[in-house]
């Protein structure tokens, strides 16, 4: 078993998730990026990988319970229980109430939702389980976890429920040393390959790196002083 920290991004990819997974890495902790199909960041993870940490992709289904438990079960045997679990994953398709069928309805809540309450219930079981029951379980929200918009029930019902369950958690885990935080994200996130190639947008877009940077400091917080919300916005955005 591995005893360096370790911290799970479930729900990653190309953008924040590549960003969170670089920025834990560069804080010497071995990383799991969990999705579900990992072989499209298979190159992410080896290029963030170094000497005294790995960074490994694993495939999880956020959505299916067996697999939740299997990619801790995993973690903890490789790694050991996690000190950071970020919950990431997404889905919306944005389009008028009246064309939007049930099974699509509930595909966006199963991933905005059910699956953060899945993968925060078996990241809380790990942590327990360490002598110093501790850790983060941070969950990324949206404008959307606040108000609904026209066209954006796929998306801010999931949000919605996402919310209420990171402010549950954090009530009934917080006395028990796990910090659990839910991070909404007001605005667009530039793409990856605006970031490589370099910003001219003024700061308009939310920039991943500087993202993942607050998601780090956030896990981070001394148990004296822990926000349970953090809204992050670029200094245009309305709110």
């Amino acid at each position: 078993m591995d005893d360096k920290r370790l911290a799970i991004v479930v729900g990653a990819g190309p953008g924040l998730g590549a960003s969170l997974a670089r920025r834990f890495a560069r804080a010497s902790m071995n990383v799991v990026m969990a999705c579900r199909h990992p072989s499209r960041i298979d190159t992410l993870a080896a290029e963030f990988s170094g000497i005294g940490h790995s960074v490994c992709t694993r495939e999880c289904d956020a959505c299916d319970e067996s697999s939740v438990q299997a990619l801790f079960e995993w973690s903890d045997e490789r790694f050991g229980a996690p000190d950071i679990v970020v919950y990431n994953a997404g889905a919306f398709v944005q389009r008028p109430l009246l064309e939007t069928s049930a099974g699509e309805f509930e595909h966006c809540w199963r991933v905005g939702c059910l699956g953060g309450f899945l993968v925060g219930r078996e990241a809380a079981r790990s942590m327990l389980q360490r002598e110093d029951r501790g850790g983060a379980i941070l969950f990324t929200g949206a404008t959307a976890s606040l108000r609904g918009g026209a066209g954006f029930h796929n998306l801010a019902v999931g949000k919605f429920g996402l919310r209420a369950l990171a402010q549950s958690m954090a009530r009934e885990l917080g006395p028990q040393g796990i910090h659990v935080a839910h991070i909404v994200i007001d605005g667009r996130i530039r793409a990856p390959a605006v970031v490589e190639q370099g910003s001219k947008d003024g700061g308009r877009l939310l920039d991943p790196d500087e993202l993942a940077e607050a998601y780090y400091q956030l896990a981070m917080q001394p148990k004296s002083a822990w926000t349970q919300e953090l809204d992050l916005r670029p200094w245009v955005e309305r709110f």
